[in-house]
Order: structure tokens, then C-alpha cells, then sequence
């Protein structure tokens, strides 16, 4: 048996986006800018996933950017939004769990003389709310917090960072990275106070190498990508027509299911932890089963390191992860786990499980009975 849990990496492509990137790879191929009817064509892909996307935010489809995906939306909405907005202040707030596509562009900021506030989080890995009331200034103009930790699934209170961030920094834009979060929750931005919100496609069953920005039509962002004036000038490029129309078509699908697909999601999660809650030295961190995101679990095996852990259930067809995909060929300690206080040595034996709507009861229960299996092995090998 296969059992794939790690869908936070990457997510399985739904038939019917990988027949309409087909489609229009092989028959509706022409380039959306030229006036020809090919062009055409493949304009109006573009604008019906515009049209989608808008309709499940509540937002216009003026307000959405098409993108390369997560990290590229990312670096548009910091680096472009502060550099826009550097003549209203000169002051960013972050936080402590980011992803290296938010902190990397603040990191960036902050060497090109913007000043850096980094949020603390607590041992469930959710912000102060009252540690960013007293980090809010007046000059504070770009404020950026997750919607949901990738490697451990807290959610953020993010109407409330919203709320605060707004009475207090009049002017500041608020940003959520929502890379996790879109697919799972209702997300309604203007309703919400988010000025600002990054989506990828893949971890959506969606293509890879594609994803968007909502940028609320009051908020001022520089273009970073500069050529043949694409999108009304906020980026350009030739638009990647099959991406944007499979981003179009799973996040319909995702939203026309969403209640149901979220509540798989949370049983898989709640069984899985329940049966890993009856072995031996095993630390489930983060947020209740409930209270975090639906499809993440991030897990402790007291002695065992997470790399040999998860090659040995790679053997067995089962595969999770050691942390974030992005981030797991670098030696480095996770600053998430490292933020919510956990010692050096249970960071070691930490992995991430993250489930579909498409994964199984069956497949948790194969990957249970594997881990009862190889677990008093690997300790055994591991106390040598």
C-alpha cells in the first residue's frame, strides 16, 4: 500500500485540472496578450479563473494577481508593498513561525534599511496579540502573519490582528500568507481586514508554478517584474495560461466541497492522533486535534531522528515529512519549533504529517501498524 502524507509539500493534481492544463497546452494554446482569436482563447481562461477566485473571496477579479505561486506572491506583497508605502514610515512587524518566503523578503527589507519587529508566539505556536499592540507605531507600514503554520498547523487570529493592526496603524498594510490556510477555511479578506493575502496552487491539487495575490484596491504595491506591461503593469510576463486555468479549476472544486473535504480532513487527523497517542514516547505538538488546521500534525518521536524515521517508512510506501518541503535540505533547526520553545533534541525527532481530502481511514491505519512495527526497532538501534 501507498500512503501519501505529505500533502503540505505538494498535493496530488485533480483529473480535471491536469485535462484542462492539457487542453490548454495541445488545442487552446495562444498567447492571451495577442488580438488573434487564439489569443483570445486563452484571455478568457485566464479571466474566468479571475472570475472564480473572486467569487470565492468576495473580492473583484481586478484585485486578483496571477503569480508563479506562494513565494513569488510572498516577496510582491512585503518587498513591493513597503517600498510603495516607504513614505508613510519605515517600520515592518512580523513573526517569530513565518515561512522563508515572508522572512527571507523581510530579512531582505531590513538589510535595505527597513526596521524589523519580530512577533513572539506561544508553545502552540500562536501570536501575541498583545505583543504586536505594543509593537504597532505609527510609522508601522506592512504588517505580515500567516494564516496557518505550515509545519505545525496553528492558526493565527488573524480578524483580530486585522482589527488591531488597523486601529492602530492607520496606515500600515496588513498581509496573511494564506498558503495553508486557502483550501481549508472560508477566507473573505475584505470582511476579514486583510489587505494583502498569498495563495499557491499546488497544495490545492492545483498545478505546480502557479498562484496569486489578492491586493485590495485601496492598497499601493511597486511591481517587481517589469517587461511588457501584463496585468495591468503589476507584473509582467506571459501569462502561464494552463497554470491559471488548473488554479481556476481546483479551487472551485476545493471550495464546492469545502465542508466536507475539511471535516475528512479532521477525522483522518483526529484518528491518526489518537493512534499515536497510544505508543511509547511520542509527543503530538501545537495546537488541540480541533482547535489547528485541518490537515496538519506535526509529531515527536522521542529517540528516533526524523530523517531515519521517515526513509524507513519511505521503504514501506508511506511518506511524510521532516519539516517544511522548502526548507528540509537545509541543516538548520526549524525556527517554528525552535520559537515554541522546543529543545534542540526533540526538534531532531520532529515530522510533519499532512493529510488530503483524498487520503484514506485504511492508509492511517497502514501507517499505524507500520510505526508499531519499526518504532521499538529504531530505538533499539538508536540507544547503541
Amino acid at each position: 500500500m501507498e500512503a501519501y502524507f505529505d500533502n503540505c509539500a505538494t498535493t496530488r493534481c485533480y483529473p480535471e485540472v491536469v485535462q484542462i492544463v492539457t487542453k490548454t497546452m495541445v488545442e487552446d494554446y495562444g498567447n492571451p496578450s495577442a488580438m488573434h482569436l487564439k489569443g483570445v482563447e486563452g484571455e478568457n481562461y485566464v479571466k474566468n479563473s479571475a472570475k472564480i477566485l473572486a467569487g470565492i473571496l468576495k473580492v473583484t477579479e481586478k484585485e486578483i494577481l496571477f503569480t508563479s505561486g506562494g513565494t513569488e506572491s510572498n516577496n510582491l506583497a512585503l518587498i513591493g508593498g513597503a517600498i510603495a508605502n516607504k513614505r508613510a514610515g519605515n517600520h515592518i512587524i512580523t513573526t517569530a513561525v513565518e515561512h522563508a518566503a515572508v522572512s527571507e523578503p523581510v530579512h531582505r527589507l531590513e538589510e535595505m534599511g527597513f526596521e524589523v519587529t519580530i512577533l513572539p508566539v506561544d508553545h502552540r505556536g500562536v501570536v501575541s496579540v498583545e505583543a504586536l499592540q505594543d509593537a504597532l507605531r505609527q510609522d508601522t507600514i506592512l504588517v505580515s502573519v500567516m494564516y496557518v503554520n505550515n509545519e505545525i498547523g496553528s492558526v493565527m487570529p488573524i480578524e483580530t490582528i486585522a482589527k488591531t493592526v488597523h486601529e492602530k496603524a492607520p496606515k500600515a498594510l496588513f498581509h496573511v500568507d494564506a498558503i495553508q490556510g486557502f483550501g481549508k477555511y472560508a477566507i473573505y479578506p475584505k470582511r476579514q481586514g486583510i489587505d494583502l493575502l498569498s495563495v499557491s496552487a499546488h497544495k490545492i491539487h492545483g498545478p505546480k508554478g502557479v498562484g496569486f495575490l489578492y491586493i485590495n484596491a485601496n492598497a499601493k504595491v511597486q511591481p517587481q517584474i517589469l517587461g511588457g506591461g501584463q496585468q495591468a503593469g503589476m507584473r509582467s510576463g506571459t501569462d502561464n495560461v494552463p497554470g491559471i486555468a488548473g488554479l481556476g479549476v481546483a479551487a472551485k472544486k476545493m471550495y464546492d466541497h469545502l465542508e466536507e473535504n475539511v471535516a475528512k480532513m479532521y477525522a483522518l487527523k483526529a484518528h491518526m492522533a489518537k493512534g499515536l497517542s497510544e505508543l511509547q514516547d511520542v509527543v503530538i505538538n501545537g495546537m488541540g486535534i480541533e482547535e489547528g488546521a485541518p490537515q496538519i500534525l506535526s509529531v515527536s518521536f522521542l529517540g528516533i531522528r526524523s530523517e531515519v524515521l521517515l526513509h524507513t517508512l519511505e521503504d514501506r510506501g508511506i511518506y511524510i515529512s521532516a519539516g517544511s518541503a522548502c526548507s528540509s535540505h537545509k541543516r538548520k533547526a526549524s525556527s517554528t519549533l525552535t520559537a515554541i520553545g522546543m529543545e534542540p533534541a526533540q526538534i531532531e525527532c520532529t515530522v510533519r504529517i499532512s493529510f488530503s481530502e483524498e487520503n484514506t481511514m485504511e492508509e492511517v491505519d497502514y501507517c499505524l501498524q507500520i510505526l508499531r512495527e519499526v518504532l521499538p526497532i529504531l530505538r533499539r538501534y538508536a540507544r547503541r
